[in-house]
Protein backbone atom coordinates (compact mmCIF):
# COMPACT_ATOMS: atom_id res chain seq x y z
CA UNK A 1 0.00 0.00 0.00
CA UNK A 2 1.03 3.34 -0.85
CA UNK A 3 2.90 5.04 2.29
CA UNK A 4 2.83 8.83 2.91
CA UNK A 5 4.73 11.13 5.64
CA UNK A 6 2.97 12.67 8.77
CA UNK A 7 5.63 14.96 10.13
CA UNK A 8 8.88 11.83 10.81
CA UNK A 9 6.34 9.02 10.09
CA UNK A 10 5.66 6.83 7.32
CA UNK A 11 1.87 5.95 7.00
CA UNK A 12 -0.36 3.47 4.83
CA UNK A 13 -2.71 6.28 3.09
CA UNK A 14 -5.66 3.90 4.63
CA UNK A 15 -5.57 3.99 8.32
CA UNK A 16 -7.73 1.97 10.83
CA UNK A 17 -10.06 4.22 12.92
CA UNK A 18 -10.39 2.19 16.32
CA UNK A 19 -13.47 4.17 17.12
CA UNK A 20 -15.33 0.87 17.15
CA UNK A 21 -13.12 -1.01 19.81
CA UNK A 22 -14.21 -1.77 23.58
CA UNK A 23 -18.29 -0.85 22.64
CA UNK A 24 -19.29 -2.33 18.99
CA UNK A 25 -16.58 -4.87 19.13
CA UNK A 26 -15.19 -7.15 21.53
CA UNK A 27 -11.48 -7.99 22.56
CA UNK A 28 -11.17 -10.69 20.25
CA UNK A 29 -12.93 -9.41 17.61
CA UNK A 30 -10.50 -6.18 17.68
CA UNK A 31 -7.54 -8.56 17.60
CA UNK A 32 -9.14 -10.15 14.28
CA UNK A 33 -9.77 -6.67 12.57
CA UNK A 34 -5.97 -5.28 13.96
CA UNK A 35 -4.25 -8.47 12.35
CA UNK A 36 -6.84 -8.29 9.26
CA UNK A 37 -5.53 -4.62 8.85
CA UNK A 38 -1.72 -5.11 9.19
CA UNK A 39 -2.19 -8.38 6.88
CA UNK A 40 -3.61 -5.57 4.01
CA UNK A 41 -0.83 -3.18 4.59
CA UNK A 42 -2.39 -1.37 6.88
CA UNK A 43 0.38 0.06 9.25
CA UNK A 44 -1.36 3.68 10.40
CA UNK A 45 -3.57 2.37 13.73
CA UNK A 46 -5.83 5.81 15.59
CA UNK A 47 -7.79 5.40 18.75
CA UNK A 48 -8.08 8.01 21.89
CA UNK A 49 -8.36 7.73 25.13
CA UNK A 50 -12.06 8.18 25.31
CA UNK A 51 -13.11 5.09 23.06
CA UNK A 52 -15.17 2.97 24.80
CA UNK A 53 -14.05 4.32 28.14
CA UNK A 54 -10.43 3.46 27.45
CA UNK A 55 -11.15 0.34 26.70
CA UNK A 56 -10.38 0.41 22.57
CA UNK A 57 -6.85 1.40 24.03
CA UNK A 58 -6.66 -1.42 25.86
CA UNK A 59 -7.65 -3.73 23.21
CA UNK A 60 -5.21 -2.55 20.98
CA UNK A 61 -2.58 -2.82 22.89
CA UNK A 62 -3.11 -6.33 23.72
CA UNK A 63 -3.62 -6.97 20.02
CA UNK A 64 -0.45 -5.61 19.10
CA UNK A 65 1.82 -7.34 21.75
CA UNK A 66 4.63 -8.74 19.52
CA UNK A 67 3.65 -6.89 17.06
CA UNK A 68 3.89 -3.32 18.46
CA UNK A 69 7.08 -2.45 15.34
CA UNK A 70 5.01 -3.07 12.66
CA UNK A 71 2.27 0.08 13.65
CA UNK A 72 2.62 3.70 13.69
CA UNK A 73 0.03 4.16 16.49
CA UNK A 74 -1.87 7.16 16.80
CA UNK A 75 -3.95 8.22 20.23
CA UNK A 76 -5.25 11.16 21.15
CA UNK A 77 -6.47 13.03 24.56
CA UNK A 78 -8.26 15.80 26.00
CA UNK A 79 -12.16 15.15 25.70
CA UNK A 80 -13.24 14.17 29.33
CA UNK A 81 -12.31 10.52 30.73
CA UNK A 82 -14.37 11.96 34.23
CA UNK A 83 -13.85 14.64 36.40
CA UNK A 84 -11.06 16.97 36.11
CA UNK A 85 -10.03 14.60 33.60
CA UNK A 86 -10.03 16.77 30.25
CA UNK A 87 -8.26 19.34 28.28
CA UNK A 88 -5.05 20.64 27.52
CA UNK A 89 -3.77 21.35 30.78
CA UNK A 90 -0.37 19.86 31.44
CA UNK A 91 -1.03 17.99 34.77
CA UNK A 92 -3.25 16.34 32.53
CA UNK A 93 -1.13 16.25 29.70
CA UNK A 94 0.90 14.20 31.72
CA UNK A 95 -1.47 11.97 33.17
CA UNK A 96 -3.50 11.48 30.24
CA UNK A 97 -0.48 9.89 28.23
CA UNK A 98 0.85 7.92 30.68
CA UNK A 99 -2.97 6.33 31.18
CA UNK A 100 -2.96 6.05 27.60
CA UNK A 101 0.99 3.93 27.39
CA UNK A 102 -0.21 2.13 30.42
CA UNK A 103 -3.71 0.96 28.21
CA UNK A 104 -1.57 0.72 25.03
CA UNK A 105 0.95 -1.48 26.55
CA UNK A 106 3.58 0.47 25.12
CA UNK A 107 6.86 2.38 25.92
CA UNK A 108 5.75 5.63 23.56
CA UNK A 109 3.26 7.24 21.39
CA UNK A 110 3.91 7.59 17.65
CA UNK A 111 1.68 10.24 17.70
CA UNK A 112 -0.41 12.26 20.44
CA UNK A 113 -3.35 14.42 19.62
CA UNK A 114 -5.37 16.94 21.42
CA UNK A 115 -8.49 15.44 20.76
CA UNK A 116 -9.99 18.89 20.77
CA UNK A 117 -9.18 22.96 21.44
CA UNK A 118 -9.26 23.68 24.98
CA UNK A 119 -10.51 27.81 25.37
CA UNK A 120 -9.84 27.16 29.35
CA UNK A 121 -5.98 26.46 28.55
CA UNK A 122 -3.30 28.75 26.83
CA UNK A 123 -2.28 26.27 23.93
CA UNK A 124 1.22 27.26 24.34
CA UNK A 125 0.84 25.39 28.19
CA UNK A 126 -0.44 22.49 26.16
CA UNK A 127 2.66 22.87 23.63
CA UNK A 128 4.86 23.02 26.37
CA UNK A 129 3.66 20.10 27.81
CA UNK A 130 3.84 18.32 24.96
CA UNK A 131 7.19 18.92 23.80
CA UNK A 132 8.57 17.66 26.84
CA UNK A 133 6.57 14.18 26.25
CA UNK A 134 8.82 14.00 22.99
CA UNK A 135 12.29 14.94 24.74
CA UNK A 136 11.27 12.23 27.45
CA UNK A 137 10.93 10.22 24.28
CA UNK A 138 7.26 8.95 25.12
CA UNK A 139 5.68 10.64 22.14
CA UNK A 140 7.51 10.92 18.88
CA UNK A 141 5.53 13.59 17.02
CA UNK A 142 2.27 15.69 18.36
CA UNK A 143 -0.76 16.44 16.51
CA UNK A 144 -4.57 18.11 16.87
CA UNK A 145 -7.81 17.52 15.73
CA UNK A 146 -10.69 19.64 15.51
CA UNK A 147 -8.79 22.72 14.92
CA UNK A 148 -9.52 25.53 12.79
CA UNK A 149 -7.24 27.42 10.39
CA UNK A 150 -7.20 30.58 13.28
CA UNK A 151 -6.73 27.49 15.95
CA UNK A 152 -3.57 26.44 14.13
CA UNK A 153 -1.98 29.47 13.38
CA UNK A 154 -2.31 30.37 16.65
CA UNK A 155 -0.59 26.75 17.38
CA UNK A 156 2.08 27.53 15.23
CA UNK A 157 3.28 30.96 16.83
CA UNK A 158 3.17 29.51 20.25
CA UNK A 159 5.94 27.00 18.99
CA UNK A 160 9.15 27.51 20.89
CA UNK A 161 12.68 27.62 18.86
CA UNK A 162 13.58 23.75 18.90
CA UNK A 163 10.47 22.42 20.44
CA UNK A 164 8.03 20.16 19.31
CA UNK A 165 4.90 20.94 16.74
CA UNK A 166 1.72 20.30 15.51
CA UNK A 167 2.35 17.99 12.50
CA UNK A 168 -1.20 17.21 11.68
CA UNK A 169 -4.58 17.76 11.93
CA UNK A 170 -7.27 15.61 12.30
CA UNK A 171 -11.05 16.72 11.05
CA UNK A 172 -14.12 15.62 9.81
CA UNK A 173 -13.70 15.51 6.07
CA UNK A 174 -15.90 13.42 2.45
CA UNK A 175 -17.72 14.04 -0.46
CA UNK A 176 -20.53 15.32 2.11
CA UNK A 177 -18.61 17.28 4.32
CA UNK A 178 -16.14 19.59 2.33
CA UNK A 179 -15.61 22.26 5.29
CA UNK A 180 -11.98 21.79 5.45
CA UNK A 181 -11.47 23.28 1.75
CA UNK A 182 -12.33 26.03 2.60
CA UNK A 183 -9.61 27.10 5.16
CA UNK A 184 -7.91 24.51 6.81
CA UNK A 185 -6.78 22.44 4.15
CA UNK A 186 -4.90 26.38 2.88
CA UNK A 187 -3.82 26.24 6.23
CA UNK A 188 -2.04 22.93 6.06
CA UNK A 189 -0.16 23.82 2.82
CA UNK A 190 1.11 26.71 3.81
CA UNK A 191 2.37 25.66 7.27
CA UNK A 192 3.35 22.21 5.74
CA UNK A 193 0.76 20.02 8.40
CA UNK A 194 -0.30 16.47 7.25
CA UNK A 195 -4.22 16.16 6.91
CA UNK A 196 -6.20 13.05 8.29
CA UNK A 197 -9.91 13.37 7.14
CA UNK A 198 -12.24 11.31 10.02
CA UNK A 199 -15.49 9.97 8.80
CA UNK A 200 -14.60 9.24 5.41
CA UNK A 201 -17.67 7.58 4.80
CA UNK A 202 -20.24 10.19 6.18
CA UNK A 203 -21.47 8.36 8.67
CA UNK A 204 -22.17 5.48 6.41
CA UNK A 205 -23.98 6.98 3.70
CA UNK A 206 -20.87 6.67 1.62
CA UNK A 207 -20.84 2.63 2.23
CA UNK A 208 -23.34 2.08 -0.31
CA UNK A 209 -26.26 -0.10 1.87
CA UNK A 210 -28.11 3.37 2.27
CA UNK A 211 -30.34 3.69 -1.19
CA UNK A 212 -32.84 5.39 -2.46
CA UNK A 213 -36.70 3.92 -1.76
CA UNK A 214 -35.39 1.41 0.66
CA UNK A 215 -35.84 1.69 4.44
CA UNK A 216 -32.71 2.07 6.40
CA UNK A 217 -31.00 -1.11 7.84
CA UNK A 218 -32.03 -1.64 11.73
CA UNK A 219 -29.72 -0.47 14.20
CA UNK A 220 -28.27 1.72 11.31
CA UNK A 221 -26.60 5.07 12.01
CA UNK A 222 -29.23 6.60 9.66
CA UNK A 223 -31.57 6.33 12.53
CA UNK A 224 -29.31 8.39 15.02
CA UNK A 225 -28.68 11.99 15.12
CA UNK A 226 -26.96 12.09 11.77
CA UNK A 227 -30.46 11.29 10.27
CA UNK A 228 -32.36 13.98 9.69
CA UNK A 229 -30.39 15.78 7.70
CA UNK A 230 -27.75 13.11 6.03
CA UNK A 231 -30.34 11.03 4.97
CA UNK A 232 -31.69 13.34 2.98
CA UNK A 233 -33.44 12.55 -0.10
CA UNK A 234 -31.47 15.28 -1.83
CA UNK A 235 -28.58 13.53 -0.40
CA UNK A 236 -29.51 10.12 -1.65
CA UNK A 237 -30.12 11.38 -4.80
CA UNK A 238 -26.65 12.47 -4.96
CA UNK A 239 -25.60 8.69 -3.33
CA UNK A 240 -27.80 7.20 -6.51
CA UNK A 241 -25.61 9.65 -8.63
CA UNK A 242 -22.42 8.54 -7.07
CA UNK A 243 -22.85 4.64 -7.78
CA UNK A 244 -23.72 5.13 -11.11
CA UNK A 245 -20.72 7.08 -11.92
CA UNK A 246 -18.24 4.42 -9.75
CA UNK A 247 -20.04 1.75 -11.33
CA UNK A 248 -19.80 2.72 -15.10
CA UNK A 249 -15.77 2.62 -14.39
CA UNK A 250 -15.67 -0.75 -12.06
CA UNK A 251 -15.40 0.37 -8.94
CA UNK A 252 -17.84 1.00 -5.72
CA UNK A 253 -19.01 3.74 -3.93
CA UNK A 254 -16.76 3.33 -0.98
CA UNK A 255 -13.66 3.14 -3.47
CA UNK A 256 -14.86 6.57 -4.63
CA UNK A 257 -15.46 7.75 -1.33
CA UNK A 258 -11.95 6.93 -0.27
CA UNK A 259 -10.04 7.47 -3.13
CA UNK A 260 -11.48 10.82 -3.79
CA UNK A 261 -9.80 11.48 -0.15
CA UNK A 262 -6.36 10.04 -0.93
CA UNK A 263 -6.52 12.58 -4.07
CA UNK A 264 -6.55 15.36 -2.43
CA UNK A 265 -3.53 17.59 -1.86
CA UNK A 266 -1.79 17.54 1.90
CA UNK A 267 -4.34 14.34 2.71
CA UNK A 268 -2.31 11.58 4.54
CA UNK A 269 -3.72 8.39 5.42
CA UNK A 270 -7.94 8.45 5.26
CA UNK A 271 -8.80 6.82 8.71
CA UNK A 272 -11.79 4.55 8.44
CA UNK A 273 -13.22 2.32 11.13
CA UNK A 274 -13.76 -1.29 11.14
CA UNK A 275 -15.83 -3.69 12.84
CA UNK A 276 -15.08 -6.75 10.74
CA UNK A 277 -12.70 -8.69 8.59
CA UNK A 278 -13.85 -8.53 5.79
CA UNK A 279 -14.86 -4.16 6.35
CA UNK A 280 -11.14 -3.78 6.92
CA UNK A 281 -9.92 -5.85 3.99
CA UNK A 282 -12.49 -3.78 1.32
CA UNK A 283 -11.35 -0.73 3.31
CA UNK A 284 -7.68 -1.22 2.26
CA UNK A 285 -8.53 -1.74 -1.26
CA UNK A 286 -10.28 1.11 -1.31
CA UNK A 287 -7.56 3.55 -2.20
CA UNK A 288 -6.29 1.88 -5.57
CA UNK A 289 -8.53 4.22 -7.51
CA UNK A 290 -6.20 6.63 -9.11
CA UNK A 291 -8.93 9.43 -9.99
CA UNK A 292 -8.02 11.21 -13.05
CA UNK A 293 -8.34 15.03 -13.07
CA UNK A 294 -11.77 14.57 -15.11
CA UNK A 295 -12.81 12.47 -12.55
CA UNK A 296 -12.52 15.02 -10.44
CA UNK A 297 -14.33 17.31 -12.08
CA UNK A 298 -16.95 14.76 -12.37
CA UNK A 299 -17.65 14.25 -9.12
CA UNK A 300 -18.09 17.91 -8.50
CA UNK A 301 -20.19 18.50 -10.92
CA UNK A 302 -22.76 15.36 -9.35
CA UNK A 303 -22.05 17.00 -5.63
CA UNK A 304 -23.53 20.24 -7.19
Amino acid sequence: MEKRRIGSLEVSVVGLGCNNFGWRIGKAETRDVVFAALESGINFLDTADIYGGGQSEEYVGEALQGRRDEVVLATKFGMSMGEGKSGGSAAWVRQACEDSLRRLKTDRIDLYQLHTPDAKTPISETLEALDRLVKAGKVREIGCSNFSAAELRQAEAAVKPGAARFVSVQNQYSLFHREPEAEVLQECKKLGIAFIPFFPLANGLLTGKYRKGQPLPENSRGKDAFGPNMFSEKNLDIVEDLIRFASERGHSLLELAISWLAAQDGVASVIAGARTVEQVKTNAKAAGWALSPADLRAIDAILG
